[in-house]
């Protein structure tokens, strides 16, 4: 048994132009080999892009995109019996949102383009209008937890 306290959980500081933790998640998770510098510059030329082309405020373009990407339910393999079962579980907010930004940035990656900033601003966009690559990955998400439904008793 652990003598240690558990370690509490560490909130993302807001980032420096929009003071908004979205941002810094988004920020965080474009990173590649500790290059912060890089994966701002690619956040904010995307917000800005964002901003020129729809004339709105590119936050809210962000957090409608995120909102409509995050799943509800996930399958988590689980062993009964000796066979290995799909059992559908609820996902906590914060897991969900950070689903949802892998999922975004997995989709703007896969996207045939200029630069990284080009194509998260077109994934970003797509998503808050309802279309798009990451939209896909969260109704397969959902088709199969609905498809696993029967295994729900096993969480």
């Amino acid at each position: 048994m652990s003598r240690r306290g558990t370690a509490e959980k560490k909130k993302p500081k807001p980032d420096p132009i929009f003071r908004n933790r979205v941002v810094t998640m988004l920020v965080n998770r474009i990173m590649k080999h500790g290059k912060k510098s890089l994966a701002y510059r690619i956040t904010y030329g995307a917000l800005k892009r964002i901003q020129e082309k729809t004339k709105k405020n590119p936050l809210s373009v962000l957090r409608e995109a995120i909102r409509r990407v995050t799943p509800k339910l996930a399958v988590k393999a689980r062993r009964v019996s000796g066979s290995t079962r799909k059992v559908p579980i609820e996902i906590k907010s914060i897991q969900a949102k950070a689903l949802a930004i892998r999922w975004l940035l997995a989709a703007a990656r896969k996207r045939p383009g200029r630069n990284m900033a080009f194509k998260l601003s077109s994934e970003l966009e797509d998503a808050a209008k309802g279309s798009g690559d990451a939209i896909r990955k969260r109704e397969e998400t959902h088709r199969m937890a609905e498809a696993n439904r029967t295994s729900a008793h096993f969480r």
